[in-house]
């Protein structure tokens, strides 16, 4: 299976490494800047699995236009705010039957992929890893979580999702084949949302959102605004996962921040309007009342729009 990885970032280049170091047929589409970093430096992983370093295959948007080259799987973990772009510059390499698997938070992305390329290409995909790009261009993996979860949308098993599990199955990551891939999207989303909600809004770490007075009061509220805006578009979440949400997102002296909270801080652009102005629009359809996440969603949208946002 010839795989198109779209863009060597934190998750991309981590798993497209992982991939290509387990033999399989590995291309990276990446921007000239970072084409030349790469060239220069190599691919270069440094994670508690064990680090590693690579040479690794390379094309460039106007590359591949002109070859109108097409791969069987391609794998897009872009950032929100880059999706457009990144469509743009990865549609030649999608065939009649080339896969799609995006990695991205929220379910907009999944809307935009099929008003592109149609149902057909598409499938579900989520990913738990905690990585970063350091300023030399090396990926550091922060944590020992690194799982990619996948499947048909439709909850079908078909040949085409069993080779994707036969790919990636043994390649020095975790990964699942899931009977309702959309499930497991909605509830990473809810535990994205609140944590990057509670971190942003009150601009700390979980554990000195819960140190300061109402803190941990105000984080419980946030994670049932989430949880209810899930269960009213049909996917109600496990009462075991919400006592271990709310536990997690209210511990004492937790250093945890959420990625959105991270590139806030490093004046970046943040994924606010795929994270959380789309939970509360589908939150409204339904009428959830949601005051805490649209107080998050208006600040980060006046960040948001005092920077200029990179094509």
């Amino acid at each position: 299976m010839r795989i198109l990885i779209i863009g060597a970032g934190a998750v991309g280049g981590y798993y497209g490494a992982r991939l290509a170091a387990a033999g399989r047929d590995v291309t990276f589409l990446v921007r000239e800047r970072r084409a030349a970093q790469l060239r220069s430096i190599g691919l270069q992983i440094i994670s508690p699995h064990g680090d590693l370093s690579l040479t690794p295959k390379l094309l460039l948007a106007s590359e591949l236009k002109a070859s109108q080259e097409h791969f069987d799987l391609i794998i897009l973990s872009t950032k929100a705010y880059s999706l457009d772009a990144a469509i743009e510059d990865f549609a030649p390499a999608v065939g009649p039957q080339t896969m799609i698997l995006p990695l991205l938070n929220g379910m907009k992305h999944l809307d935009l992929l099929i008003a592109r390329f149609g149902e057909g290409p598409v499938l579900g995909g989520s990913t738990t890893i905690v990585a970063d790009v350091d300023p030399e261009g090396r990926i550091r993996q922060m944590e020992l979580l690194q799982t990619v979860s996948f499947g048909e949308r439709d909850r079908t098993v078909t040949p085409r999702i069993q080779a994707v599990a036969a790919t990636l199955a043994n390649a020095g990551f975790d990964d699942k084949l899931c009977d309702d891939i959309l499930a497991v999207m909605w509830q990473k989303w809810v535990m994205l949302a609140s944590m990057g909600s509670i971190t942003c809004l009150m601009r700390g770490s979980i554990g000195a959102v819960a140190a300061a007075p109402g803190g941990s009061e105000t984080a419980h509220r946030i994670i049932a605004e989430c949880a209810s805006i899930a269960a009213a578009n049909g996917y109600p979440q496990k009462p075991a996962f919400l006592e271990s949400v709310n536990e997690r997102l209210t511990k004492l002296g937790s250093p945890l921040t959420a990625s959105m909270y991270r590139d806030l801080h490093k004046g970046a652009p943040v994924e606010a309007d795929h994270i959380l102005g789309d939970l509360i629009a589908r939150g409204t359809a339904h009428g959830v009342v949601t005051p805490l996440l649209q107080a998050t969603y208006a600040q980060l949208s006046v960040y948001s729009n005092s920077l200029t946002v990179p094509a």
